[in-house]
């Protein structure tokens, strides 16, 4: 599948990656690169992108990677997911970039890591999880 592909699949199963303009930049051997743009709506008290904002982008870009390397697997499903907040993230479009570091027939191993757009130095979170993939 394609980034846009993948991009499209996931809009239309999760209506939330519609509110939040879900993005798949790239797609390919090494991962998946995703992206939530900046928007005030995101924002919690304090001028922070909210805690959901960022989870549910390292969530996505879970769910992209394993997409791209599978195919159409929808039933795919999130069976554990840990998050470091590690820093306040910029006022700037939140940036994912995902990789699956084990895949068996039942399961893949995620690890994200997400920053600020122009700051890929630093990152906002860190986010290892596992899909339960369907038989």
């Amino acid at each position: 599948m394609t980034a846009l592909e993948v991009q499209s699949l996931i809009r239309a199963g999760l209506p939330m990656a519609e509110d939040i303009d879900l993005r798949i930049d790239r797609l390919d051997e090494e991962g998946v690169l995703a992206r939530v743009p900046f928007h005030a709506k995101l924002v919690r008290p304090g001028g922070t992108l909210s805690g959901p904002t960022i989870m549910a982008l390292g969530d996505a870009a879970m769910y992209a990677v394993v997409l791209g390397r599978l195919g159409r697997v929808e039933m795919a499903v999130t069976s554990n997911l840990n998050i470091n907040f590690l820093v306040k993230p910029k006022p700037v479009d939140l940036l994912a970039e995902a990789r699956i570091l084990r895949l068996s027939r039942r399961q893949a191993v995620c690890e994200v890591s997400l920053y600020s757009a122009g700051n890929e130095s630093e990152l906002v979170a860190h986010v290892t999880g596992t899909y339960a993939l369907p038989l």
